[in-house]
């Protein structure tokens, strides 16, 4: 794949990408800087991605472990806070942090064991690559009421394991 075809893909889906780098990073500068970093390191091995589907996969995770990294960097990262509280205050945002990165992964295990490809498939176009009913279902050969039901199924599927497992 050339280095033109990674960067076509890129700039195609990175609105997207940065959707999915602010559901971890609370802050846009930080979704910029792991978008950019993403793209550097595909960047040298571009010569190795044979697809644009490979392209978007292999960024998706990426971002995904950069944005891991950089929460993980931030939880580590010793302020001074001017309050006497200073000391509750950032361990409980490491704690927050670190709650929300296992919330994330155990909504990804649902994803991933207990729905179905269509539904993977229309979760990840709606959410994550931001697509209307309308251009999921024409992409997959759909009617749009066929797609948001698969959808509304999906999600509820997620919400009952995960509340199942927080019940645990």
């Amino acid at each position: 794949m050339s280095k033109e075809t990674l960067t076509s893909t890129f700039t195609e889906l990175r609105k997207g990408f940065f959707r999915l780098a602010m559901r971890f990073l609370s802050n846009q500068e930080d979704a910029d800087d792991t978008l950019q970093e993403a793209f550097f390191r595909l960047w040298k091995h571009a010569d190795r991605i044979d697809t644009p589907e490979e392209a978007e996969a292999l960024t998706i995770v990426t971002v995904k472990n950069l944005c891991i990294d950089t929460l993980r960097k931030k939880s580590h990262l010793h302020t001074v806070e001017l309050d006497e509280g200073r000391d509750d205050a950032v361990a409980e945002s490491a704690t927050d942090t670190l709650e929300r990165e296992e919330r994330f992964k155990a909504v990804e295990r649902i994803i991933e064991q207990r729905l179905t490809p269509l539904q993977r498939q229309i979760l990840h176009m709606k959410e994550y690559e931001g697509k209307e009913y309308d251009e999921i279902a024409a992409k997959l050969g759909m009617q749009p009421p066929a797609v948001r039901m698969q959808l509304s199924r999906a999600r509820k599927e997620i919400r009952e394991c995960y509340l199942k497992q927080m019940e645990r």
